[in-house]
C-alpha cells in the first residue's frame, strides 16, 4: 500500500480527530490513528472506546488498498515540524512498518494490525433527524460550559438532548444554574430525549465549520451517530435520567432588569476582586433604575462597590450570586443588552437576550446565594 498526501492537508485532518485519543489507554491500538485507504479515498479513525471519530480525506496519489494503525504521538509529532510538502507512505503490510518520505529525509516507524483496532458500533435501529452545522455549534457553545463535573450526578455531566416534532431543545445544568437552548427550525420524528457527554461535544465543538452544511444525526437507546460528508462520529450515550429541568425554572419573574452586558461583567469581575474566594459572592442592590454591585471579604478587611444604570421594573431588591459563574454565564450569551427576570431574593433569576432570534429561544438561569454567606 502507498499514497502520497500533503504534510499540512494530513496533519491538520488528524488534528481533527487526535482528541478521542485518551492519555490513559489499557491498549496500545488505542494510541494509533488507523489508516484505511480505498482508491484515492484515506479514511483516518481514532477511538477511546466510548468515542469513534473518523474523516475522509483525497490523497494525490495511490496504490493499492489496505488498513494499518500508525502511532498518534510521533506521527503528529513528525508532521507538526515538517513544512509543508508531499509526504509518501510506503506501508508494508507483512511486517507492518511505515515510511514516510519526504523532499528532506525518509523515516520509519512501526505500524500494528488493522484488525486490532476497535469496531465501531453498528448504528441499529436508530432514529435520526438533521441539523445544521451552525445551529448545532451554537447549541453546544451555549450549553456545554454548565455543564457538571459531579461523577456521582453522571445524567448532569452531559447536555440534555429534548426532542420534539417542532423543536430541539438543548439544556445543561451543575445544579447552580442551567442553559435550555431552544432550535425552532428542527424537526424530529418522535418526542425523546438523551444526554450525550461532554468529551464528544467537546470534540464537535473543536471541528464543526460554522456554515449551514447539514449533519445527519442518529441515536439509540446506547449511542448517538453524527456525521456529513467528510465527517463521522460516534459515542456513548449516558444512561440516567436528566432530571426535571422545567420544575427549576420560574413559572413567574415579574420583575424585569434591562443592562448593558459588557458594562455589567465588567464591573463584575472588578468587584469580584474584593469578594470572599470560597463563595465568590457579589450582591446586587437595585434600587430604582441603579444597580450597586459590592463584595467583601471580611477575613482580610476587603471591599469593593461600583454603580451601575439599568432599567429596572420592579421593587427595589437586594440579592447575591457567586460572580464567577454569572459572569461565565453572561460572557456566553450575545447582543449588547442583558434582561434579568427576577421575583425574590431566594428564588432564581432568568437571564435572557435582549435581540431575539427567531429560530432560538435561549434561557439561562442562575441560583441566588443567601445574602451574607
Amino acid at each position: 500500500m502507498r499514497f502520497i498526501v500533503t504534510s499540512t492537508s494530513l496533519l491538520k485532518n488528524l488534528q481533527q480527530i487526535s482528541g478521542v485519543i485518551s492519555s490513559n489507554t489499557v491498549l496500545s491500538v488505542l494510541e494509533d490513528f488507523l489508516f484505511e485507504l480505498r482508491g484515492n479515498t484515506l479514511t483516518l479513525t481514532a477511538t477511546d472506546l466510548e468515542t469513534m471519530m473518523r474523516v475522509h480525506m483525497e490523497v494525490i496519489d495511490a496504490e493499492g488498498d489496505g488498513r494499518i494503525c500508525i502511532p498518534s504521538k510521533i506521527l503528529l509529532e513528525y508532521l507538526k515540524n515538517l513544512p509543508e510538502q508531499p509526504i509518501t507512505f510506503n506501508i508494508n503490510e507483512q511486517d507492518l512498518s511505515v515510511e514516510m518520505s519526504s523532499n528532506v529525509g525518509k523515516y520509519h516507524i512501526g505500524g500494528e494490525k488493522a484488525d486490532d483496532f476497535p469496531k465501531e458500533p453498528a448504528p441499529v435501529d436508530t432514529t435520526a433527524f438533521s441539523i445544521s452545522s451552525i445551529s448545532l455549534l451554537e447549541c453546544i457553545n451555549r450549553t456545554l460550559f454548565a455543564v457538571s463535573n459531579d461523577s456521582l450526578r453522571p445524567a448532569m455531566t452531559g447536555v440534555y438532548f429534548e426532542l420534539a416534532t417542532d423543536s430541539l431543545t438543548f439544556v445543561s445544568t451543575d445544579a447552580h444554574r442551567l442553559v435550555q437552548v431552544k432550535r425552532n427550525d428542527v424537526n424530529c420524528p418522535v418526542a425523546d430525549g438523551f444526554v450525550v457527554p461532554k468529551k464528544p461535544l467537546n470534540l464537535l465543538k473543536s471541528t464543526l465549520s460554522p456554515d449551514e452544511t447539514l449533519l445527519h444525526i442518529a441515536y439509540n437507546p446506547s449511542h448517538m451517530f453524527v456525521s456529513s460528508e467528510h465527517l463521522s462520529m460516534s459515542c456513548r450515550l449516558i444512561d440516567a435520567r436528566f432530571p426535571d429541568y422545567k420544575a427549576v425554572i420560574p413559572v413567574d419573574n415579574p420583575y424585569k432588569l434591562n443592562i448593558n452586558r459588557a458594562d455589567f461583567v465588567s464591573a463584575l469581575r472588578r468587584v469580584s476582586i474584593f469578594a470572599n474566594k470560597t463563595t465568590s459572592q457579589v450582591v446586587l442592590d437595585i434600587n430604582g433604575n441603579s444597580i450597586q454591585i459590592s463584595a467583601q471579604d471580611i477575613d482580610f478587611s476587603y471591599e469593593g462597590k461600583e454603580m451601575l444604570a439599568c432599567q429596572y421594573n420592579g421593587e427595589d431588591m437586594k440579592i447575591a450570586f457567586n460572580a464567577k459563574l454569572m459572569v461565565e454565564m453572561i460572557n456566553n450569551m450575545e447582543g449588547t443588552e442583558v434582561l434579568m427576570e427576577l421575583s425574590k431574593p431566594s428564588r432564581a433569576a432568568i437571564f435572557r437576550t435582549m435581540e431575539k432570534n427567531e429560530n432560538e429561544d435561549l434561557l439561562m438561569l442562575i441560583m441566588p446565594l443567601m445574602v451574607g454567606i
